[in-house]
């Protein structure tokens, strides 16, 4: 089963475009993530109407963070990109008629709100900022680059 990346690829975009002081084309983004332009634009759309980013057309135009990086939790991205499953695993049958099953259900059904709940809390605990200053201390201890391009040459 393949999984739901997006949160995942957000944030990371989110991060380089922290990082870049001028807006970044679409274009730009899906290449250093291995996508395509369009896939881009419709991740940014939910963020756009959180005011987390911001895009401009034209010559000079692209995609630019709109949000104070501390005030935005990894859960508000989420719910921004629809609050896509987190869990890949589920009830083989919603409402079965198995008394067996049923408990089964109950049990495994319980088992994931509780999973749920903590997650959804501890995405509520981090922020962009966060992340930021994780990868700041990355960085120095590589002493690398900040620049898209660099981080994601093939």
């Amino acid at each position: 089963m393949r999984r739901d990346s997006r949160l995942s690829g957000v944030l990371h975009v989110l991060l380089h475009m922290a990082e870049h002081p001028a807006p970044m084309t679409s274009e730009t983004l899906a290449r250093a993530m291995g996508t395509n332009p369009v896939v881009i634009r419709r991740l940014m759309a939910g963020l756009r109407e959180r005011g987390f980013v911001q895009s401009g057309k034209g010559h000079g135009g692209g995609w630019t963070i709109a949000c104070d990086l501390a005030a935005v939790s990894l859960r508000d991205v989420y719910e921004a990109l629809g609050r896509p499953a987190l869990l890949a695993m589920g009830n083989r049958t919603e409402a079965p008629g198995c008394l067996v099953e049923q408990a089964v259900n109950a049990a495994l059904g319980d088992a994931f709100d509780q999973a749920e709940a903590l997650l959804l809390r501890r995405f509520g605990d981090l922020t962009l900022a966060a992340l930021s200053a994780d990868f700041h201390e990355r960085l120095a201890g590589r002493g690398g680059s900040t620049d898209l391009e660099k981080n994601h040459a093939a």
